[in-house]
């Protein structure tokens, strides 16, 4: 099975595509130049299509077709975004690609043609400050946003045949503690928890999540930085393995990664160290199997690789490439799955 991972970097405008071999090397096989501020990527269900944000005049998505084979990108077409947005996902049928804005402090959602294509935003939704991650559960009825600077985590009602989204009725708004500014969410791999990230105190909070209403209920909020942290905390990113046994979360200041176990009876999270990493990693990703994590420094302009180790969760570098300016989103298909 083979994996691409995709890249995309701020400042030289720059899409990029690498093969990753069996031992987590890296070779780039593409380098696109669609310009412009070019930020958060997402890949729709299928690995048939991936969307970049373009996060300076002309705001857009940018979209690609993926090429089943070789994993090399095809420009198939453009279209505008309600703002500059810090965030974009699609729905699980691939039909809606969802945006978050930090500055426009909204959230958005753009309808997908049958070939893959974006379309002019259908909807728009004002949101607390600070919009920054925006994401639909596993069972594509409820759609969760974060608001960095209200302290809040949203949540809607979504219907995936009209694209209607409607604040829940029980829970439209989840309070953080003071002071986390809460900034990505990702899922389990079975959806009974989710994991939230704050930036501002590089906490993770678990949340336990009912899979009928929907609602979030905190289980635990837990530090990712090391003893003896000095400087002001900025959490970036955070993902699980596959298999749910370990979690990832990066800090920009240290430029490092926390490693934490997963408790799959209860969600809760052991802190079991850390791994320094390129200089401010943004964002950071992981292979479909749990093999390989990598990381991009957006002051370093490279992108490193380390091997994960399935029992202990540690990693162990394998080797960086060269990236464009200011790599900051990374995303990993495998092909032929």
């Amino acid at each position: 099975m083979k994996h691409v991972a995709y890249v995309s970097c701020a400042e030289s405008g720059e899409l990029l595509a690498f093969e990753m071999d069996a031992s987590g090397r890296l070779r780039e096989i593409q380098r696109l130049a669609p310009g412009g501020m070019l930020m958060p990527i997402a890949v729709a269900p299928g690995k048939r299509h991936l969307y970049v944000a373009r996060r300076s005049d002309p705001l857009a998505v940018v979209a690609f077709e993926i090429d089943p084979a070789s994993g090399r990108l095809k420009h198939i077409g453009e279209a505008p975004l309600a703002h500059s947005m810090a965030y974009i996902s699609t729905d699980r049928s691939g039909r809606w690609l969802f945006s978050a804005s930090y500055g426009g402090h909204l959230i958005s959602l753009n309808p997908l043609d049958a070939d893959g294509r974006p379309l002019p935003p259908l909807r728009t939704i004002e949101t607390g400050p600070n919009a920054h991650c925006i994401l639909a559960d596993g069972s594509n009825r409820h759609v969760y946003a974060t608001s960095l600077g209200g302290g809040v985590l949203g949540h809607w009602r979504f219907d995936a045949s009209t694209g209607s989204l409607s604040p829940d009725a029980q829970q439209p708004v989840l309070a953080l503690h003071e002071g986390s500014a809460p900034r990505h969410l990702v899922f389990s791999p079975a959806g009974d928890f989710a994991y939230l990230l704050g930036e501002l105190d590089a906490t993770v909070t678990v949340l336990r999540v009912d899979p009928d209403s929907g609602r979030l209920d905190p289980v635990q909020t837990i530090s990712s930085l090391p003893d003896g942290f000095q400087g002001k905390p900025w959490a970036a990113d955070l993902h699980t393995t596959p298999d749910g046994r370990h979690l990832y979360a990066c800090e920009r200041t240290g430029s490092q990664l926390a490693i934490f176990a997963i408790d799959p009876s209860d969600g809760r999270l052991t802190l079991l160290g850390h791994q320094a990493t390129e200089e401010q990693p943004r964002g950071f990703a992981i292979d479909s199997k749990g093999r390989f994590l990598l990381a991009a420094g957006q002051l370093s302009h490279h992108v490193s690789s380390y091997e994960i180790n399935p029992r202990t969760g540690a990693l162990s570098f394998v080797g960086h490439v060269p990236a464009g300016r200011d790599p900051n989103w990374i995303e990993i298909i495998a092909l032929g799955s």
